[in-house]
This record gives structure tokens, sequence and C-alpha cells, in this order.
């Protein structure tokens, strides 16, 4: 038997003060708050979801705010630029928009691509490329209209503490395919449009540290539960260490750490974000797990109070 995702699912980080993660994801990349819920692990804080205008997998960015957490350091073990689409043609609108807010940035070229590369407020990388493949993202947000809009992700950049075990795992288990090297980077693609592509850098930089500005895990698509479970026993039998299924509400999830130390999700696409809300209304109200409902007066007086606003 032989497996392949059809990509990334979603990247968990941590980040710091709430109000700052929402104004720049929201406010000045214009993508879409799908989900203000709390930490299953930790429900004294946020878990909240931005992506497109359905939450729809390859597009879902999730945080942890943390305000009074320490600083972490991007390293091997971790995914260390994730990559953000937008349509043809869309690049100068992101370098004008960038500028507009005073965010610094830089041009690069990869694999025949720019790139334009910058942090968040916490010291997440980031960067834009633009590709005509992927589903146009139908939210609007201030001057953002889907004709520039961010689709989803792109990508991501993996740092691995042993690139060749994360290389062998990339190909062989998770049935990406290997199609090019450049430099320092080797890339992998995924059968989706989206989310689907892969840089691996072959050498390493040190061991990270997490906390603020660093990337918690990477989640890899399920089409369902079936496959799913199907996935757990495919990953055991070479050896990995799999946890059992977690109930996330949105979707189900399944965890193991590679050679390389990354942490790696396999998540369901459904249920999806909708089934306990309204698409129009999704992110709009604390939706909280009912094992935690019974507390919500409480938790509403830890979490910091925020809110999505236009800054255009």
């Amino acid at each position: 038997m032989s497996k392949k995702t059809m990509g990334i699912h979603h990247i968990t980080a941590i980040v710091g003060h709430p109000q700052e993660n929402v104004d720049f994801y929201a406010g000045i990349l214009g993508l879409r708050l799908v989900k203000k819920t709390v930490n299953f692990d930790d429900p004294g804080t946020y878990h909240l979801y931005f992506g497109d205008q359905g939450g729809k997998p390859g597009t879902i960015i999730t945080f942890f705010p943390w305000g009074d957490a320490n600083q972490g350091k991007i390293g091997d073990g971790q995914v260390g630029v994730t990559s953000y689409v937008v349509p043809k043609g869309a690049l100068e609108f992101w370098e004008k928009r960038l500028e507009k807010f005073k965010v610094p940035f830089t041009k690069t070229e990869r694999f025949e691509e720019q790139y334009l590369k910058f942090d968040d407020p916490h010291g997440l990388h980031v960067e834009i490329v633009e590709r005509a493949e992927g589903g146009m993202n139908r939210w609007s947000f201030g001057e953002i209209t889907p004709d520039v809009a961010i689709k989803g992700f792109g990508g991501a950049t993996l740092l691995s503490k042993q690139p060749n075990k994360t290389a062998e795992l990339l190909e062989k288990v998770m049935g990406l395919e290997k199609i090019g090297k450049e430099g320092d980077f080797v890339r992998f693609r995924s059968s989706s449009d989206i989310g689907n592509v892969i840089d691996l850098k072959l050498t390493t930089i040190g061991r990270g540290q997490m906390g603020v500005g660093t990337v918690h895990h990477i989640a890899w698509r399920a089409t369902d539960d079936q496959d799913q479970l199907e996935w757990k026993k495919y990953v055991e039998s070479f050896g990995y260490g799999v946890t059992p299924v977690q109930d996330r509400n949105y979707f189900n999830a399944i965890y193991f750490r590679e050679h390389g130390e990354i942490l790696f999700e396999i998540a369901t696409d459904p249920p999806g974000f909708a089934h306990d809300e309204s698409q129009e209304t999704m992110g709009e109200k604390l939706l909280l797990p009912e094992q935690y409902e019974h507390h919500r007066e409480k938790i509403e007086k830890i979490v910091f109070p925020f809110k999505v606003k236009e800054l255009d």
C-alpha cells in the first residue's frame, strides 16, 4: 500500500498579543477570521483560525496567542517560512500594501518564482508568491478584493535536523513528488492546487526553540476519518509513533514527530468550520468546545478582548 496526501491542511504557530495578530493577518493580509475558539489543552488561551472565505483546507493558519510567552527561535525542527499564494499580477499590489503599512520586505527568487519575504509582528517568517493555480478567494476586506486576495498557502519551507531523513519521509511516506533542486533547497509538490509546494532546506542552521514567533506544527490533509485511520497505520508501518485520534471539533487530528524533529499532524478535511455557526457569521463570537462551555464566564474574563477591524 502507498498513500499520497493532497498537501497542507493547516499550519499552527505561537504568537504574542492577539490584537496585534488579528491586525496583521486580517487587517493587513486580508485573511478572514473563520474561528475564534480556545486551545483545547489550555482553555485560557485563544485558538484563532484564519483562512479564505470558507476556511477551506490549504488556506488555514492558526495561532495560539500567548502575550506573556518568551520569544522563540526559528531553526531546525520547525517550519521556517510560511508561503502564501496570490493571483498572477497581484505581487505589485502586495508590494505597495506592505509599504503602506511599513512592513519591511525583500524580493527574492527561488525555482524561477519571485517572492516577497517579510516578518509578522511577532517574528514569524512569511512570503508571498504569484501562481495561476488555485481557486480565487472571494473574501473582500478593506482595499483587498478577490482579484488580489491571498488564495491560501503556496506552501512552506521546512528546516530539518536531518534533511535527508525528512526528504525521504516527504517522498516515500507522505507521497509528495520531488520536482527539483536549487542551491540549498529541494522542492516537493503534492497533488492539490493549493498548499502544495514544500521546499526543504538541505543544510542545518541550528536547533529551533519553541516560543513566540515560531511554528508549532504543520498539518497534512486526510480526506475523511477512514483515510486518517489508514494514514495512522501506514505511518506507523515506517516505525513512527503516532498519537491516537484527537477530536479538534473542526477536524480530527493525529500527530507524529519525524526524524528531523518537525511535528507533523494529519487532519481530516471534514467537518470544517461552519458546523457550529453559519458560514456568514463564522469568527464573530467565541465558540467553546462542549467540555468548556460551563466555564464560559471564567474563560471570557481570562482571554484578551480584541476586534477585527479594517486598517485601510
